[in-house]
């Protein structure tokens, strides 16, 4: 099965993509992880992205895309894959679709703006690693670590303000895609719930027509 996840930051893509590569055998695949493979493996494409990230820069969109080509072509993803994070636009979808790789389903997470604010800007965490929630999972002492004591903080990323930004841009370009993969019959939509068990099963449900 080869399959893209889209949702909104914070909708709980990253975690069904765990839940989805597990039950199936096939990677979840990032962009970030792709780049980071083929710099490793020092591949042309690899090493052409390097000098922009060493410069600072954004890697443009023509190189990623070739090396996203070379990654899903590769054995890795001979059973299948799930592409989290990419496409992002209305041309980095024609892009891959030029690539004549084969996608058999677009599965978008629908949560709600407000909820997804609530939910990370409810994030709590500690340099210790540990992870809390205001609401869902919070310390025994407010702002107080459990397992080391130290004082919690909210990471800049989940800042409310931070929260409605990223938001803002995954409606401008990253939610148009939802109406280009629907024209193709490829959409499919789970509504996020509460808990991650109920919508794991739900994105279960919806892509065991696909599965083989």
């Amino acid at each position: 099965m080869n399959l893209i996840l889209m949702g909104a930051p914070g909708a709980g893509k990253g975690t069904q993509s765990e839940k989805i590569s597990e039950k199936w055998g096939i990677p979840a695949i990032s962009t970030g992880d792709i780049l980071r493979a083929a710099i490793k493996a020092g591949t042309a494409l690899g090493n052409t992205a390097k000098t922009y990230i060493d410069d600072g820069k954004l890697v443009p969109d023509e190189i990623v895309i070739g090396i996203i080509k070379e990654y899903l072509t590769s054995d890795a993803c001979k059973n299948g894959f799930i592409l989290d994070g990419f496409p992002r636009s209305i041309p980095q979808a024609e892009a891959l679709a030029a690539m004549d790789v084969k996608i058999d389903a677009v599965l978008s997470i629908e949560v709600a703006d407000e909820k997804i604010v609530e939910r990370m800007s409810g994030r709590r965490v500690c340099t210790c690693g540990a992870s809390y929630h205001v609401a869902f999972n919070p310390s025994k002492v407010e702002g107080v670590c459990d397992k080391c004591g130290a004082e919690t903080y909210i990471r800049k990323d989940d800042a409310p303000e931070t929260v409605i930004k990223r938001l803002e841009t995954y409606h401008t370009q990253t939610e148009p895609l939802k109406a280009f993969y629907e024209a193709k019959g490829l959409l499919v939509t789970v509504e996020g719930q509460d808990e991650i068990a109920d919508t794991t099963r739900l994105v279960f449900e919806a892509l065991s027509q696909f599965s083989v």
